[in-house]
């Protein structure tokens, strides 16, 4: 289980200046116990055209590292969303959706609706101040 104290700030540094390095750690946490289809329930798979994604080798559905987790459908890349969800769940310093809309250049309610995103997985999964499992927060679901 990674929580808090396992994800250092080199490792994240690391991971934030490379999309693919992010997707991989993603993907490794998503099927930490193994790949399962959502399409057809199939267990064996190949790797699939996108990076850190899979693709069932029964239906031949693929599915996406970020597919059914925190960073599902969202509109801006995915290391400035692994940045917001870094300072808000990792250091406990979640800043301003303004700030975050400067600091990253992206737009200001863009932040703003996933730092809301984040908030609720963290009050749906009980938050607990020193001890936040980042396996539960990626692998959110925002519900539809």
């Amino acid at each position: 289980m990674l929580i808090k104290e396992d994800l250092t700030q080199e490792y994240f540094e690391e991971l934030l200046n490379d999309k693919e390095k992010i997707l991989k750690f993603i993907a490794d946490i998503k099927w930490e116990e193994g790949f399962i289809c959502r399409n057809c329930g199939h267990t064996n798979f190949c790797k699939g055209k996108s990076p850190s994604s899979r693709r069932c080798t029964r239906c031949k559905k693929e599915e996406s590292a970020t597919s059914h987790t925190i960073f599902h459908n969202i509109k801006f890349p995915v290391e400035k969303a692994f940045y917001i969800a870094y300072n808000l769940c990792i250091l406990g310093k979640g800043l301003s959706s303004y700030k975050y809309s400067e600091c990253l250049a992206i737009n200001q309610m863009t932040c703003w609706k996933f730092n809301k995103r984040i908030q609720e997985c963290l009050n749906n999964n009980g938050k607990e101040k020193n001890r936040i499992n980042i396996q539960t927060i990626i692998m959110s679901e925002k519900d539809k």
